[in-house]
């Protein structure tokens, strides 16, 4: 039989091709295998009935992935997972096509559950892009069939557009397209479950009103089809459970009050948001988030790119709110801080700290929620000098603004910085208004912490039942927690709302009162009765890395750190960079400086740690922060510690600026930087390039300068600079080009940008998981900045099993004293600043043997079991099912416009 007998043409302009060819073969086949291009939910519209009786069907189709990403291991499937889902969204994303295609999912859901069709996806570089389609049917008889041709797999393909196909029956032209199909095959991945289970929610989804919603029900709603979900991303365990343990707090007490302590790098900004915006749709109130100054771009960022909610922050040197666009809002002047255009509005903690006109305004409204970031910083001033304990302003606001809020939630990894009375300062915040935290006022046990803290810690027993029943009636627990507390209220007719009591012990009934002694007299796993069960452990939730490790809910990533003592690096003395004359003659300048200034004035200590932290970053930073003193120019960069203090710094003198002038004529005659010269040793000589790498400096001058140096001494390679609100673009053979930031958060995720430059203030919305390396030109005195910056790639679906971080800081400066400090407790590669504070406060590092000390404290605090990991390592999972199955759905829309109203 002659070859052309085998072959059989067809053209969509002469017949229709899903019913002449399509319809027509496989009405008849067993097996079908198909190269098919992209997934789509139409990929099975055509032939469902007849794909529902064929015995096997496999397609393998594209997907665009990086290589790494197809790689075996949990963590690249975890990646693979969130590419996939992005894509499929991107084409489910238009409310009309995903209302009118539920029969369409609903079909191919079926499909793909009945167990006979498995879709495979191959990576970008196996096939860049899958135009050759063919596949192969079997009959029934144990014929086959190849064909070729430009068609997708989809309605359109067989149906709209003009296609041609080529069928083969001949035994070499079947296994030809045989050979073709197993190649792909067998370098393919399966299409995760993730993508099945979003096809069949689809067909399920409904559109409510919040009204139609419990309230326990309203963040999976309002967040299953958020940025960060249509990602591929999910707030994790410990953030829902989080979420939820609010709402059951709001059910229960009817305000909420709770400290979120868990460990650095555990996402506590997403926790404490979706909680503020969860309250504002149930209409409890407009919500305050109080940050520092270099936080509140952070918070905005991660409302809008995670959350996709709107929210405004106060720019207090202008007086002005400014929306997440980066537009402004005018206003009449300071006292129109009270009327934030949005739900959420966004202030800096510095305003308070330092008594501006704005807090008082503040204090004038009532808020639905309010949120304090880094909390350890509203405390009282103790120490050997100090006769009575003395708040600071920003407690003393918090206390006052309590009382007139719904809910207060105080966000911090370390409530306990120096003291362990710092904890109850903030107990104190959230018993104000709220008294079921601690007790009512005029009976304090719980708030007198010396008498307490030994029988938290264990030291004492508390065996006498009159003793205890006054630490239980004030305040009364809840009956949830324990069925002791419940037979309590039972006996005493007490509602479940009801957390105070009079009633004396002998009112109680024989059994409950034996049940009383019984508990106190019981250990569990080695914690007393009154270590489980008390009023600090019920309103301070403390999740801990180990833990989510532990659980599997954490992935263990090792870091290598770089300069390494095991090695020695050119141009490094030790761990810190060798230094020019030039440089050591500047860096002695910005200490006179500032000795000549607090000679003068009490802001010194402010301006020599800005100063000096600056011509640490690098040369380019030091010489403009000099020029600008100099010229009196305010500083307007995102990332300032406390815009209020640099709008009011004192006026320099002209001895002072004999100081500056000398800084500005050094720095200028150096043309090179050691920290530039190490970056490019690293990138190119140790070939972290190719392995992708990120660069941080906490200023934006210094990141700016980075990013221009880079793209003239490596003009082929694209530098992203990833910064503040307009401060973001793509440097390539020195051009500019102002891009926004998901733009360069796609283009990295895709590995199209390897080498990205960023401030801290940005750092916050950064998810670089492609890339495996880490530079910080800059060390902050701040181990959280330093745990989120290394987050941005230790983190789920980071392919390497470890990273490597180089940290650069300036031989003879007292950056480097720090650091060496730090260095030995960040080689804990699977727990990095685990062991750390959040903040290194300034008076710790006036002496290094008191910063050791003190980190030593810290570290022998950490480590002593307590009743935290007993009661939160059983809330890091979220109750019900996942919020990405959800299928009763709150309108984007409505969500925005029930944000965007003002105070």
């Amino acid at each position: 039989m002659s070859s052309t007998a085998f072959l059989h043409r067809f053209s969509s302009r002469q017949q229709r091709l899903s019913h002449v060819f399509l319809k027509d073969r496989l009405a008849k086949a067993r097996t079908y295998k198909r190269i098919a291009g992209y997934f789509r939910s139409s990929i099975f519209e055509l032939v469902t009935e007849e794909i529902a009786h064929l015995e096997q069907v496999q397609i393998v189709c594209n997907s665009d992935l990086d290589p790494h990403d197809i790689a075996i291991g949990k963590a690249s499937r975890q990646t693979r997972e969130m590419a996939l889902k992005e894509k499929w969204n991107q084409e489910t994303g238009e409310l009309i096509t995903s209302l009118l295609q539920r029969p369409r999912y609903r079909q191919l859901y079926e499909i793909l559950k009945s167990g006979k069709v498995e879709v495979r996806v191959v990576s970008a570089v196996d096939a860049p892009f899958l135009h050759g389609k063919a596949g192969v049917i079997e009959a029934r008889d144990g014929t086959k069939s190849a064909f070729i041709g430009s068609l997708n797999e989809t309605r359109q393909g067989w149906q709209e557009h003009y296609e041609i196909v080529w069928e083969d029956q001949s035994p070499e032209g079947v296994a030809w397209v045989e050979a073709e199909f197993q190649y792909l095959w067998e370098r393919s991945v399966p299409l995760p479950e993730a993508i099945v289970e979003e096809v069949g929610r689809l067909s399920r989804k409904v559109e409510v009103s919040l009204g139609d919603l419990q309230p326990l029900d309203v963040p999976r709603a309002a967040m299953v089809e958020a940025p960060l979900y249509r990602r591929g991303e999910v707030l994790k365990p410990w953030q829902q459970s989080f979420v939820e343990m609010f709402l059951e707090h709001r059910e229960l007490y009817g305000v909420v009050r709770l400290i979120l302590a868990d460990e650095v790098g555990l996402g506590k900004t997403l926790s404490l948001g979706v909680a503020a915006m969860v309250a504002c749709l149930l209409a409890d109130g407009p919500a305050l988030i109080l940050c520092p100054a270099t936080l509140c771009q952070q918070w905005q960022v991660e409302l809008k790119d995670k959350l996709g909610i709107p929210s405004a922050v106060w720019l207090s040197n202008r007086k002005v709110w400014q929306d997440a666009n980066g537009h402004i809002i005018k206003t009449k002047g300071a006292e129109d801080i009270g009327r934030c255009p949005y739900q959420i509005g966004i202030v800096s903690t510095g305003l308070i700290v330092h008594n501006a006109p704005e807090a008082q305004f503040l204090l004038e409204r009532r808020f639905g929620t309010i949120v304090l970031d880094e909390a350890h910083r509203a405390r009282c001033s103790r120490g050997v000098t100090v006769k009575e304990p003395q708040p600071n302003n920003l407690l003393k606001f918090m206390d006052r603004a309590a009382t007139q809020s719904k809910h207060v939630l105080l966000g911090t990894a370390t409530p306990i910085q120096t003291h362990v009375e710092e904890l109850w300062d903030l107990l104190g915040v959230l018993n104000s208004g709220a008294e079921h935290v601690l007790g009512r006022r005029h009976q304090q046990l719980w708030q007198q912490t010396q008498r307490i803290l030994p029988i938290l810690t264990g030291q004492q027993a508390v065996t006498d039942e009159y003793f205890a029943w006054n630490l239980l009636r004030n305040p009364l627990p809840p009956s949830v927690d324990d069925p002791l507390f419940d037979h309590i209220r039972s006996d005493l007719k007490l509602s479940n709302n009801q957390f105070f009591t009079d009633k004396p012990l002998t009112e109680l009934e024989d059994f409950t009162r034996q049940e009383l002694q019984d508990a106190l007299a019981e250990r569990r796993q080695g914690l007393s009765f009154f270590q489980r069960h008390n009023p600090i452990l019920r309103h301070t939730v403390l999740r801990k890395r180990a833990t989510l490790e532990e659980l599997g809910l954490l992935e263990r990533i090792a870091v290598d750190i770089w300069p390494s003592e095991g090695e020695q690096l050119p141009m490094f003395s030790g761990l810190g960079l060798l230094t020019s004359p030039e440089f050591d003659v500047a860096y002695e300048a910005a200490q006179d400086f500032a000795t000549a200034l607090r000679q003068r004035t009490q802001s010194a200590g402010f301006m020599k740690t800005m100063m000096q932290s600056r011509i640490c970053s690098s040369i380019a930073s030091g010489l403009s922060t000099a020029q600008r003193l100099l010229e009196k120019r305010h500083f307007f960069e995102e990332e300032e510690e406390d815009t209020w203090l640099l709008d009011n710094r004192p006026e320099i003198l002209e001895a002072e600026c004999t100081h500056l002038e000398r800084i500005v004529n050094t720095l200028s005659q150096k043309n090179t930087d050691p920290k530039l010269d190490a970056v490019l040793y690293f990138l190119q000589e140790r070939h972290w390039l190719n392995l992708g790498c990120i660069i941080f400096s906490q200023y934006f001058d210094t990141a700016h300068w980075v990013a221009t140096s880079l793209t003239e001494r490596l003009p082929q390679e694209s530098v992203a600079l990833y910064a503040g609100v307009g401060k973001s673009g793509l440097f390539f053979a020195g051009e500019w080009r102002s891009v926004e930031r998901e733009d360069i958060k796609k283009a990295v995720r895709e590995r199209t940008i390897r080498l990205v430059v960023a401030t801290d203030a940005a750092c916050e919305g950064l998810n670089l998981q492609t890339l495996g390396t880490l530079i910080n030109v800059d060390l902050p005195w701040n181990p959280s900045r330093l745990e989120q910056r290394i987050g941005r790639i230790k983190r789920f679906g980071q392919t390497r099993e470890r990273v490597d971080m180089l940290n650069l800081v300036y031989h003879g400066t007292r950056d480097e004293k720090v650091y060496e400090v730090l260095s030995q407790r960040m080689k804990d590669r699977y727990d990095l600043f685990g062991s750390l504070p959040d903040t290194i406060e300034d008076e710790w590092i006036e002496d290094i043997e008191t910063l050791e000390t003190k980190l030593q404290e810290f570290t022998e605090r950490k480590k002593r079991a307590n009743a935290f990991d007993l009661r939160y390592a059983s809330t890091v999972e979220p109750k019900g099912s996942k919020w990405e199955t959800c299928e009763k759905v709150l309108s984007r829309r409505d969500i925005v416009e029930r944000l965007s109203e003002g105070w």
